[in-house]
This record gives structure tokens, sequence and C-alpha cells, in this order.
């Protein structure tokens, strides 16, 4: 969880890996879990929180080892109007160049780019771009190509770091409603044993396999339920006091 600057900021300041959408992450994985019949202590399982705001995280025996947020809220994949992964030195080469100030540029990283600023502003929502890409509209395309080849290179650096993948789970606005994001982000990666359904991956909003019968690793839709997953670690918390 730690980054690659001085370790001093970590001591005075607390700078590291955090993450979010935790409460949606943990159960979803419980929830595969419980599909699959297995104890979650035992399975390697990456989710896939796609929304305005994406994250994916890697769970390997029910813990959360590592996650493409950050410190904030802007790491990882592109999402409505968040840049996602950027090489830090792009910061001060344009706040020179542009003459930008610390808030101009947290605006452009928070609210100016993503899908909104690569697609040149046709919109910052998926379904949008989609409906523009079906048209042939190159902007939109080349936004979901970035969005969707994300999604795929966290999961198979997911699958590396935890020694392999049972499970993937695909959550939240997009994750669990559109059809074509789960198709692309699954496209290419056979090899580790990942093999997507066309027809059962035909399902929106509802908790479904939808890979393979002869597929490694289990292709999952799971509509998140973050209220219930307060509600129990509430009840837990409230239980050891």
């Amino acid at each position: 969880y730690l980054y690659g600057i001085p370790y001093k900021f970590y001591k005075k300041y607390k700078v590291r890996r955090y993450g979010f959408h935790g409460t949606s992450h943990k159960y979803v994985a419980q929830k595969a879990a419980d599909i699959l019949k297995k104890p979650i202590k035992e399975l390697k399982i990456i989710t896939c929180h796609l929304g305005n705001g994406s994250s994916i995280t890697a769970v390997k025996n029910g813990v959360s080892v590592d996650t493409s947020l950050g410190f904030g809220t802007v790491a990882g994949i592109i999402m409505g109007t968040r840049c996602g992964d950027l090489d830090p030195a792009i910061i001060p080469f344009l706040m020179d160049k542009e003459k930008l100030s610390i808030e101009d540029i947290n605006k452009i990283i928070y609210k100016e780019s993503g899908f909104l600023g690569l697609s040149e502003g046709i919109s910052s929502d998926k379904r949008d771009l989609r409906e523009k890409a079906n048209q042939g509209d190159e902007r939109a395309i080349r936004t979901i190509s970035v969005f969707t080849y994300g999604i795929k290179k966290y999961i198979g650096a997911y699958a590396a770091a935890m020694g392999g993948v049972d499970a993937i789970v695909f959550t939240a606005g997009i994750g669990e409603n559109s059809i074509e994001t789960r198709a692309e982000a699954c496209e290419g990666l056979e090899f580790l044993g990942v093999k997507i359904d066309p027809e059962k991956n035909k399902v929106r909003a509802k908790e479904a396999i939808v890979s393979n019968d002869d597929s490694k690793v289990k292709i999952m839709v799971i509509p998140t339920n973050e209220e219930l997953m307060i509600a129990k670690d509430t009840a837990e918390i409230s239980a050891n006091l």
C-alpha cells in the first residue's frame, strides 16, 4: 500500500494507498463465495465496481490485498469525469504550460477528465458513449476502448498478484448493466481460463454466472448492496461491544 516517495511523508501525513468502495467490494466478494458455495477464505476473487466512479479490488482469502483507487478517488481506470492512472510528471508539465493553479489542476483531473474529457465533451455517462460508439463516433469508440483496456489490465495484474483467480465479479451501474463492457473486459483473457458466455451474459441488474460451463474462472454479475453490508457490519460491531 506504500508509494515510492520518501517514507517520511507516510510517517508524517499517512500518504498511502487507501482505496474506496470497500463496502461494495466486501459485499459482492462475500456474496460470490455464497453463490459458489465455497469459504471465502479459500477463494481468489477480483471485484469490479464499475460506475461513474470505479475501482477494482483483489480479494485473496477474504482480505483485500490490492485496489485500483489510492490515496484519493482519482486513480485506477478512467471514470465519468476522473482521469484514472496518470504519470505524475504530467501535473507540473500542464501547470507550467497552461499556467494552472493547484485548484485548476484538481478540477481537470477530478471534473473534466475520464469519459467526459477523452470523448471531447460528449458525456460523462457510459450509456451516451455507447450510443455514440454504435453510430461510429470515433471519440466515443476511443473512450470506451481506454476504459475496457484498463479493466482488463487490472484483472490480469491482480490475477498475477494473487497467484491466480477463481472468480471475477462485476457490480455497480456499469458492471451490473453493461453487457458490452463485461464482454469487452473479458475478451482476450482466455489464457487465464476466463471464458464469457455471450448468451448467459445477456443479463442486467441481477445475480448471474455468465461464464461458459468450461471456464476455469467464474464470471459473475452481482448487484451491490452497500446498505445491507453497512447494517451487517454495524450489527457485528454492536454485538462485540
